[in-house]
Order: structure tokens, then sequence, then C-alpha cells
């Protein structure tokens, strides 16, 4: 425990045999339980996890820690039907099995996913175990040791001492960034991250892509976590959901860590088109469902606005270029007004819904 708090770690695990005993090894001693999510490895990872299960099976126990339940009353049919919800929930998941005969007495939790679903998915597994046993801060650490577990406490620290709802690490404000980081990664993490701001509405956020992140339980109550995005793109979908869900944030400076044996799965220039389509999916998404459907907000019309007023320029652009380098007849003027009058008043309207964007969510990042 962190200050009277339940601490989990989930760890996502694919292909990691050569990696995942560091990782148990090294965990702290306040982390009371270790989610292991076996991503259905065709390596020996389930055979190694399996072999430190039996040497702490049955040692290990906390009264805070497993399912509440609810006893019925005249004023809590609310709380009686979001448990059946969560007990509905599992089937939304990708099909897996707790390894552990008796979780209630073991820090080490092994769910072996029946097929491969992606480090997301993997995740999404590991967090849904952690919300149906009440643990109050939930961290996330790669299963190939690329996270330094002596800083998992500046992880976590902001979840349980200031009641922070979701806590990212930043290795792009480390001094040593631009030096370890390889370049790909540096230039693929920074467009990214410039395109989340936008997607997620959390404006001041960089190094989307880190996974050492900590959530609280608030939290992980309040997104639909079979919904999470399955493949690598989970970092920046997480953010959009917890934007809807109006859950702050906070940033934690870590270091970057190479070299320590991993052997990275990340294909970066197959990443960023990908994730951007998602991004550009989300940020619609977030945009009506947070400032339409929930609390109507004029930054929703000036974003739409925008988009119309740039789709109806692009006729009169067309027949503007095909004058210019068909050799058609010179551009009627009127032509031009309309066109620099669309553009301009787009940009007018996307500049207004941004600055509205930022200043209302200003308030969710500490």
């Amino acid at each position: 425990m962190l200050k009277n708090k339940t601490i989990a770690v989930v760890v996502p695990a694919y292909n990691e045999e050569t990696q995942i005993g560091m990782v148990i090894e090294t965990m702290p001693d306040y982390v009371d339980r270790i989610v292991i999510v076996n991503d259905a490895s065709p390596d020996k990872t389930l055979e190694v996890v399996k072999q430190y299960l039996q040497k702490e099976e049955g040692k290990f126990s906390n009264e805070n820690i497993g399912p509440l339940k609810i006893v019925k009353t005249l004023y809590n049919e609310a709380d009686i039907y979001l448990e059946e919800l969560d007990r509905k929930e599992i089937d939304k998941f990708v099909p897996s099995e707790i390894i552990n005969e008796n979780p209630a007495n073991d820090r080490i939790i092994l769910i072996n996913q029946l097929k491969n679903g992606g480090v997301g998915s993997a995740i999404a597994r590991g967090y849904k175990w952690c919300k149906d046993n009440n643990i109050d801060c939930t961290a996330v650490m790669a299963g190939d040791g690329q996270m330094d577990p002596g800083e998992l406490a500046d992880i976590c620290g902001p979840v349980v001492e200031e009641g922070i709802d979701y806590v990212k690490g930043n290795r792009l404000i480390h001094r040593s960034a631009k030096y370890l980081i390889p370049r790909t990664r540096y230039f693929g993490n920074s467009v990214l991250s410039i395109l989340t701001k936008v997607a997620s509405g959390y404006w001041r956020v960089s190094d989307t892509q880190t996974g050492y992140t900590a959530i609280s339980l608030d939290a992980l109550k309040k997104i639909e976590i079979p919904a999470i995005y399955k493949k690598y793109g989970m970092p920046n979908d997480m953010l959009v959901k917890l934007n809807i869900a109006k859950c702050t944030l906070k940033e934690v400076e870590i270091k970057p860590i190479y070299r320590v044996g991993e052997n990275s799965k990340m294909k970066i220039f197959h990443l960023i088109p990908r994730v951007s389509w998602l991004l550009f999916k989300s940020f619609y998404k977030r945009i009506w469902i947070r400032y339409f459907k929930r609390d109507f907000h004029p930054l929703f019309l000036l974003y739409w606005l925008s988009m119309i007023m740039f789709a109806a320029s692009i006729p009169f652009l067309v027949e503007i270029l095909l004058n210019l380098f068909v050799s058609g007849p010179a551009t009627p003027n009127s032509i031009l007004l309309i066109y620099i009058f669309l553009v301009f008043s787009g940009f007018q309207s996307l500049l207004f819904a941004m600055w509205m964007d930022i200043q209302d969510n200003d308030r969710l990042q500490n």
C-alpha cells in the first residue's frame, strides 16, 4: 500500500520470456498486486510467470482488496444495476482465463488471454480485474522492463495524495530525451502528441506514446474499459475517453530507458497513419458527446462551421487551380473573393473553437 491506498500494477506481456522476470523481481514492495496479462505469447512467457506464481502462491493477502457486495435498499437501484453491468462486462473482452487458484492470497495475478488481442486489450483486461477488486490506484508497466520501478511512486503519488484521476510519465521533458530517444521515435512521438492534443482536449499533454501511467478507481469506473483501443494507439484513445469523462490529468517527468534487453514491437511509421485516423474519429466523438449530447457549448457549432466552410471552399479552389494551370480563362474576381471569404471565415471559426476548447479543458490538467 502507498499512503494507505491499495496499489496494483498491470503488466501487459507478449513474448517477454527474457524480460518478465526482471519486471517481477524489481517491483517495489508497496505494490499489492502485480497483474500480468499474457497476450497469447507463443514463447515461454506464460511458463516463466507461472514459476514465479508458484513461489509466492498463498503467501499474500490484503483485506482491502476484493469485490464489494452491495446490499439492496430502497435507494440504490442504480448501484445494483451498475453492479450487474460490471458482471456482464467480461463478455466484451478478449477471451481469457485467470490462472490463479486463489487470487485473494496471491500477489501475482496471472491472466492468460486465449488469443492475441494487442497491448491495449491486455491492459484493458488488467484494468477490468483491478476495477472489480476495488484497487485504489492502478499503474501500467510494460513487460519488457523499459520502465524504472524507482519512478513508480512518482507516477502513483498524484493519484493517492492529490486525487488526480490519471497520471502519465513524460520522457520528452527529460534533459536526456534528445540524446537517448531514437530520432524516428522522437519524431513520431512529437507528431502524435500534437494530434492527440487536439483530439483529446488535453492541450498541454506531450509524450502521448508513453505507457507508464496510473489511474484512479473512480476514473476506471467512469470510462468504458472494453472499448479501449486494442493496439498501440491505446494511450491516445485513453486520453480521449478520459477527457469525455472529465477526468483530471497530470504529467510527471520520467527517464527515457532503452537497451535493457527489450525487443521493440512498435513500427512508428506504420503507427502514425493508423493512430492519426483513430484520433480524427476520436476528435469528433469527443466534440459530439461532451459539447452537444451532455452539455451544449458554442465551440461545437464553431468547429462544425469551420469544417463546413473549408469543405465549401474546395470547389472554388479547384476552379482557381484549373484556370491557373490548364490555361483556362482568368478566374473571375467573384470566385477569388468567395474562396478567400470561406477560407478566412473557416480559420477564424476554427481558432475561436480551439481557444474555447483550451479554456474549457485547462482545469482538467495539473
